[in-house]
């Protein structure tokens, strides 16, 4: 189906180009990013010595919801993930629900990773530099997917050599102890589970592949591979950079530091490679952030399609076969945010709309069989959602209880 040819129900639709190893490096660009620089600071102030107790249940809750996505998206390859799933196999009101979730939580993630970039590359105008990149990557997905994903896949190789190189270094330097690292058997569960939910925003970039289930050949088996492969390799890259950090700056000052992987450099004598730290750092957040704009805008673009937001963001470029309303509708938010908001902030609210999303994908897959999974996914998601700080769960039901209150009006108005 060429780009932009209606579907059997007269619906826009988008071409498929991407394949396997297209998916991985768009999951990568989303979790290896600016998660590992900017997640693993608030992480430790919740947790302290649980941090790695916190990362590893965020990887257990990741894998049930990543599981639960893999089935629903080879089942229903389309554009919009779980606000699909939840509206083919629970009704409208849950997959709408899953994709004001998804569409609100990853916009705040997208102000967040703009403001890593800003942070990294220039702390006194971080918010004006944070705008810029926004706008500048909402350009770069307008002109079509392929150079998106080649821009991405040129930072995911850079991004992951370098945290190779700077976790060796942490590793081997005489200024480090292992005995910094403890598994916080004395931590509270509390403390714990609220690390869980920060570290699950760095997680939660698989969701990527799914929403671009539209754009992917063969989806019913190139999603199941490679949503599990990129998790798999982001595990990796996370528990080692953490062991590393850990080991040189302990749990205590991981927790104060504005920029933990450059101040462990500095800790464990390799202050000149702060520079390169830093410039890997906005890489890293400019390939996260262009990713979300991706997953979001695909989302925007389904709901959009269905009527549930205005109907003109679900046009395709006649050129290049993207949603470019869509796509300039979320840069011009994400912008505005970008300029105003937090980075701790956005990640908490991210978090927290981003579960209720997951919660519901697991709830899809519940009805197609294999029951085990799903349920303790939409078990972990709620626990985890409930332990975030308390200006973050007030702040994400909020706006989940004004997504409602828009979905209920739409119905009152379309009857």
């Amino acid at each position: 189906m060429s780009s932009g040819t209606p579907d059997r129900e007269g619906r826009p639709t988008l071409e498929r180009r991407l394949g396997t190893s297209d998916a991985v490096v768009i999951g990568l660009g989303s979790m290896v990013g600016a998660g590992i620089f900017a997640a693993l600071a608030p992480a430790a102030a919740a947790a302290g010595d649980g941090l790695l107790i916190g990362l590893a249940v965020a990887a257990v809750v990741a894998y049930l919801n990543a599981t639960s996505t893999a089935r629903c998206a080879a089942r229903y390859p389309e554009s919009g993930g779980a606000y699909v799933y939840g509206r083919k196999r629970l009704g409208e009101f849950w997959g709408y629900l899953a994709g004001w979730g998804f569409v609100v939580g990853k916009t705040a993630s997208c102000a967040a990773m703009a403001l890593v970039v800003g942070f990294y590359a220039w702390p006194a105008h971080a918010h004006a530099v944070a705008v810029a990149a926004a706008l500048v990557l909402t350009a770069l997905n307008y002109t079509g997917i392929r150079k998106s994903v080649l821009a991405t896949r040129v930072i995911v190789a850079v991004v992951l050599a370098t945290l190779a190189a700077v976790a060796a270094v942490a590793i081997v330097a005489s200024r480090n102890d292992f005995g910094r690292i403890d598994l916080g058997i004395g931590t509270g569960v509390h403390g714990i589970l609220q690390a869980t939910g920060l570290l699950f925003f760095a997680f939660a970039g698989y969701a990527r592949i799914a929403t671009l289930g539209e754009e992917v050949r063969d989806p019913a088996r190139t999603i199941p591979r490679a949503i599990p492969l990129a998790l798999g390799i982001a595990l990796a890259v996370y528990a080692i950079v953490a062991i590393a950090v850990l080991a040189v700056l302990g749990s205590a000052n991981l927790a104060r530091s504005a920029a933990p992987i450059a101040d462990a450099m500095g800790a464990a004598g390799a202050a000149g490679w702060d520079p390169v730290v830093r410039v890997v750092a906005v890489l890293a957040a400019l390939g996260s952030l262009l990713s979300l704009i991706l997953g979001v805008s695909r989302t925007t673009f389904a709901m959009a399609r269905d009527h549930y937001l205005p109907q003109a963001l679900s046009a395709v470029h006649s050129r290049f076969g993207t949603p470019y309303r869509a796509e300039l509708a979320v840069g011009v938010v994400v912008a505005v945010l970008a300029g105003t908001t937090d980075v701790r902030h956005a990640i908490g609210f991210s978090s927290f709309a981003v579960l209720v999303y997951y919660a519901i994908a697991n709830a899809s897959a519940w009805t197609l069989g294999g029951r085990i999974v799903p349920a303790l996914g939409v078990v972990g998601c709620v626990v985890v959602a409930l332990a975030l700080p308390l200006p973050s769960v007030v702040a994400g039901a909020a706006v989940l209880l004004a997504g409602i209150v828009v979905y209920l009006v739409r119905r009152k108005v379309m009857r």
